[in-house]
């Protein structure tokens, strides 16, 4: 029998629990996987960020169910960070929430906005969970294609107006996810105007906003002046700190839109352990050093990759942002076909771009979450195992 809801019936696999199956059936037939898939980070989470983690813990009312809203050290924390990294003033009771990992959020924030029927209008490629949600708040998404010849940036006035008519979310993501791209303050501008003029309210996804490269400084959307009239801006510590595991993000801007996900979620979950959120507010607080770095280990991996996707015919262009290479597959491969083919011959596993969208058909994501030497053998697998195809 049957017992899933419609809703339920709607959502395809989450693809990288797909990609986890088929990895640990290659591990027990004794296949060296090299794991370029999921945007994991490798490197460890910084020893003074650990060594607060315990120190609270040990604090028995740390161990309370936690605030709805977060604690005050983690949310002032916050309002911190954006006056340091941006000029940006929040008010830490109204304007900050803390979140369960930033994709709580993210998934949370759709029914908090939309009624059924309504429209989110959703980059495409992007972070499978902006369609997902939408599908599971009984509303529908419009995919903004986001094209190599418009710098993977979508074209806003090319949405149809009924579209814009019915649509009460708009999702941005810079640096993004899969495609790395990277943008200035200006094209939010454009941005802001565009969805003031059509009342339709922004969430841009800055996950990655701190691991950038050559010199680039992601900009927030919140540096639009009035742009905390309508949007808002999620954040993680787990790509900037290696924190995937510990669960913690924020949610910044739009005082009203940030109460109204602050009743949804007070009626959904109790909130994160306070031990995280205080061993968080300590990485934003104190000494910032170990971004530089893991950021310079992410820059050399990215070179190893770049030169090593040359030997095989693939041209990249050196992303400024983000851990991910997004590249084009060889000449007579769909997305699927070449991430499965060099899957089943070389044990690398490799994200199809159609995953994130139908833009993305055509093109493969790498993530930069192995050393060097795991990296230089992926690319010297897939030379091996696929010349013949490639040459």
């Amino acid at each position: 029998m049957n017992f899933q809801s419609n809703r339920i019936g709607q959502i395809p696999p989450y693809l990288f629990a797909e990609i986890n199956k088929k990895k640990e059936k290659m591990m027990k037939a004794g296949v060296n996987i090299i794991d370029l898939g999921i945007g994991d980070p490798d490197l460890p989470t910084p020893k003074h960020i650990i060594d607060k983690l315990v120190e609270e813990t040990k604090d028995p009312k740390n161990l309370k169910y936690p605030s709805f809203v977060g604690c005050t050290e983690f949310k002032q924390a916050v309002a911190n960070f954006y006056w340091r990294q941006y000029q940006v003033k929040l008010d830490p009771d109204t304007e900050v929430l803390a979140l369960i990992g930033s994709k709580e959020g993210i998934a949370h924030i759709v029914p908090t906005l939309i009624d059924p029927g309504d429209y989110v209008l959703v980059p495409d490629p992007s972070y499978p969970v902006y369609r997902m949600a939408t599908l599971l708040a009984n509303g529908q998404y419009y995919n903004m294609p986001m094209l190599k010849e418009t710098d993977f940036k979508p074209d806003l006035h090319a949405i149809p107006a009924k579209i814009l008519s019915e649509a009460k979310l708009m999702f941005l993501n810079y640096p993004g996810n899969p495609t790395s791209a990277t943008v200035d303050v200006e094209f939010f501008n454009e941005a802001v105007e565009f969805s003031r003029k059509h009342n339709i309210p922004i969430a841009h996804d800055s996950a990655y906003n701190m691991v950038t490269f050559d010199g680039y400084k992601a900009p927030s959307i919140l540096e639009v002046e009035g742009a905390k009239d309508l949007a808002v801006e999620f954040g993680s510590l787990s790509k900037t700190y290696n924190m995937t595991g510990f669960r913690i993000g924020y949610v910044v801007g739009n005082k009203n839109i940030i109460k109204a996900l602050s009743i949804y979620k007070s009626n959904t979950d109790t909130g994160q352990l306070t031990p995280i959120q205080k061993a968080a507010a300590f990485a934003l607080n104190s000494d910032q050093s170990c971004i530089a770095k893991h950021n310079k280990i992410y820059k050399e991996r990215k070179t190893v990759m770049l030169e090593g996707l040359k030997t095989i015919g693939v041209e990249v262009s050196p992303p400024k942002g983000s851990f991910f290479i997004w590249a084009p597959v060889p000449t007579g491969y769909t997305s699927a076909g070449f991430v499965s083919s060099v899957m089943e011959q070389t044990g690398v596993i490799l994200t199809p771009g159609n995953a994130f969208g139908p833009s993305g058909e055509g093109y493969f994501r790498i993530s930069l979450s192995v050393p060097n030497e795991r990296l230089y053998e992926a690319v010297n697998r897939i030379k091996e195992k696929l010349k013949i195809v490639i040459a």
